[in-house]
This record gives C-alpha cells, sequence and structure tokens, in this order.
C-alpha cells in the first residue's frame, strides 16, 4: 500500500496598508512561485492598502484593485487556538431573504511577506502568537523594534556594536524645539546627513540634508510619515549587506555589496533603476569577511532575531571601519533581491531557503510549546 505523503498548508499573506504595500506583492509573487508544490498547499492571502483581507487573489491582481476577481472572499483567522486556521465568508442574497456561508481552511504556517507597518512591526506577529499559528520570521518583540530605528540603534549601542552617530526627536518636540534641534545636528552631526521616520522601511521617506534649510524640509517629509523622526550622520563609504538564518545557532551569508549612479539609495533606486548594481559576493578580503558574519550575527541576537533578517553595512572608505547601519527582519524576497542571492551564492537555492524557513518557523513553535509544558510542571512542583 502506498502511503501518501501529506502536504503542509501554508499561508502566504501579502499587500498589507504600509507604503511597502506594492514591494510586498512583488516579494510574495516570488515565495507563492518557488514555494514547492509537492511539499505544500499554498493558500495566497492578500490584504488590500484599507486592510480587508482577501483568499482567491493573486499578488498581481492585488495590484491592481480592479481587477480583484469577485471570487476573491473576505477571510480572517479563527480567534480559537485550538482551530488555527482561515475562516471565509460571503453574503448570499435571495429574493426573499439574505444568508451567510462560511468555510474553513487549516493552517500549518503562516509566510508574512509583509514590509513596514502593519505586517513587519509585530502587529501581524502577535495576532499570530495570539492564535498560536507557527509562521516564518521574527517575533513579536524583534519585529517591532526591528521596524523602530530608535529603539533598534539604542539596542545596538547597549550591546556596544558599531554605528553612525543619531540624534532623534518627537515630531511635537520639533514644532516646539525647532532651532534647539536644528543646532544640535549642526554640532553632533554636521552636513550632510539623513532625515527619516523611525518606522519605515523601503527607504519610505528618507531624505539627504546638505543645509539647514535641506534639513527642514526633510524633517517635514518625515514627519508625514511617522511622529519619530531620527537624524544620522553621513558615512562616506561602501554599503555591505550581510543575509543571516536561523533561530538558537544563526549563521551569515557572504555579503553582498550595492552600488548606483545617484545621490543615495532611496525607494526608487532600490526598486525601480537600472542603474543599481549588487556585487554578490562583494569583493572583500577574508577577514573583512569575518568580521562581517560576526558583526551581523552579533545584531541579529542582540534583538532576540528569529527565521531571518538582513543586516546592513557602511564600510569607511578611508579607515576601514565597519558600521551597522540597520537590520530588517522581513527583507525583499524577489528573485533579484539581495537576501536569497546571497544565499544562493552561498550554496542554498531559493526554493531550499524557503524550506529551510518554514522548518525554523515550525521549530520555533515547537520550542515555545515545549516551555509551556515545562513551565506548567514547574508550578506543580511548587505547588
Amino acid at each position: 500500500m502506498v502511503k501518501l505523503k501529506l502536504k503542509k498548508q501554508v499561508a502566504v499573506l501579502f499587500g498589507g496598508r504600509s507604503e511597502e504595500h506594492e514591494v510586498s506583492c512583488q516579494s510574495a509573487q516570488t515565495v507563492i512561485e518557488v514555494l514547492d508544490k509537492d511539499k505544500y498547499e499554498v493558500i495566497p492571502v492578500g490584504i488590500t492598502k484599507e486592510g480587508k483581507w482577501l483568499a482567491g487573489l493573486t499578488p498581481q491582481s492585488l495590484l491592481q484593485i480592479e481587477k480583484i476577481s469577485l471570487a476573491a472572499r473576505p477571510i480572517f483567522f479563527s480567534g480559537d487556538p485550538a482551530y488555527r486556521g482561515l475562516i471565509w465568508f460571503e453574503e448570499k442574497n435571495s429574493s426573499s431573504s439574505a444568508s451567510l456561508i462560511y468555510g474553513r481552511i487549516p493552517v500549518e504556517v503562516v509566510i508574512p511577506v509583509l514590509h513596514g507597518p502593519y505586517g513587519e512591526d509585530g502587529t501581524v506577529q502577535g495576532l499570530l502568537e495570539l492564535i498560536g499559528v507557527p509562521y516564518v520570521g521574527c517575533g513579536v518583540l524583534a519585529s517591532a523594534v526591528g521596524m523602530d530605528k530608535i529603539m533598534m540603534k539604542n539596542i545596538f549601542a547597549q550591546h556596544n556594536l558599531p554605528q553612525p552617530r543619531f540624534l532623534s526627536c518627537r515630531r511635537g518636540d520639533w514644532e516646539r524645539s525647532k532651532e534647539e534641534i536644528i543646532s544640535s545636528v549642526e554640532k553632533q552631526l554636521k552636513y550632510p546627513c539623513f532625515v527619516k521616520p523611525a518606522n519605515l522601511g523601503s527607504s519610505v521617506g528618507i531624505s539627504k540634508a546638505g543645509e539647514k534649510k535641506e534639513l527642514v524640509k526633510a524633517v517635514a517629509r518625515a514627519a508625514r510619515y511617522d511622529r519619530r523622526i531620527i537624524f544620522e550622520e553621513y558615512i562616506a563609504g561602501r554599503e555591505i549587506e550581510v543575509s543571516v538564518l536561523g533561530n538558537e545557532d544563526p549563521v551569515a551569508s557572504l555579503p553582498g555589496e550595492i552600488t548606483y549612479d545617484q545621490e543615495f539609495y532611496d525607494y526608487q533606486a532600490k526598486y525601480r533603476s537600472s542603474k543599481v548594481r549588487l556585487h554578490i559576493p562583494a569583493s572583500l578580503p577574508d577577514k573583512t569577511i569575518d568580521q562581517l558574519q560576526e558583526l551581523a550575527i552579533k545584531a541579529y541576537r542582540a534583538l532576540d532575531c528569529a527565521g531571518l533578517g538582513r543586516v546592513d553595512f557602511f564600510l569607511k572608505e578611508q579607515t576601514g571601519e565597519l558600521l551597522v547601519n540597520e537590520i530588517n527582519t522581513m527583507p525583499g524576497f524577489t528573485r533579484f533581491s539581495m537576501y536569497p542571492k546571497l544565499w544562493e551564492a552561498s550554496g542554498l537555492g531559493i526554493s531550499e531557503l524557503l524550506d529551510r524557513l518554514i522548518e525554523l518557523a515550525l521549530e520555533r513553535h515547537r520550542r515555545k510549546i515545549y516551555s509551556g509544558i515545562l513551565s506548567a510542571k514547574a508550578k506543580k512542583i511548587e505547588q
């Protein structure tokens, strides 16, 4: 008798309410295409810019809202941890009455391919923790801190990680004490410097300021996206990235380098420019590669990351000093994105990489269950 191998039911979340909606759809398209259909039953779940969850559509159709199929059904996660699944529903209207029909879809693991707020910042992770569904990537704390550049840099400082100098303020502080903040930026960071919203990715809302008028304009732009603003020292140097994979014992990939023919690596450069080049692996001495990998793992552990993360660095041109810029807890996952390409250069193909990420998600979930059992046993003994 031939035993049928059951497929794992994997829900892929994409879209979302952040400014990175489009990037999320691009990443999810690759993830859905690459997941091994012999191993997984893939359940695409699109989230519109308004926050509506829909089943029965593709990332491409979510990008073109007018093309959303009438077959796309509203869907949501069951709040019952014993069930751990999705519920779809639709209204049926007849001449005499209206009724609601619904169905259930079991889910074993979720891949939240969501970039930016309302997806990468711990909000969706918190929902999945609450209902007990395993998911790919960092937990609530690491996701939230990884999204918040100010908190992330404060934690890096606590762990003595080398990084560019920075200052921060709230929008209200800026409105009350603009000249004082400008003076601090000019004295401590000097021009040029970068101005960013604290909670956003893909370089959205970021400006480079070369003098006071540009600084004021840059703050106004960043303040449209967040009530907290960060000012960062400009570093003249090479931009290097390292992918990290794992839970308790993370490993780092070979490093890659980004070069581009414009002032800085903004949203347009990342996703719409043909002038950006990825050098994989980066041409660096073995000693520098070892240092990058060591620092990447240290930054990953400092935030208690899990599953995956991409750590971005500056390599100073004059001194060769390495500085940690930031960590991205749900990096881009298109076929052209640095995270999967670095692992490919390190010997792990994108399909195998997704297999490993799903294994890590399930492993982390099992550890939590085991910790809960031990905690319950300990309480019994104490009683």
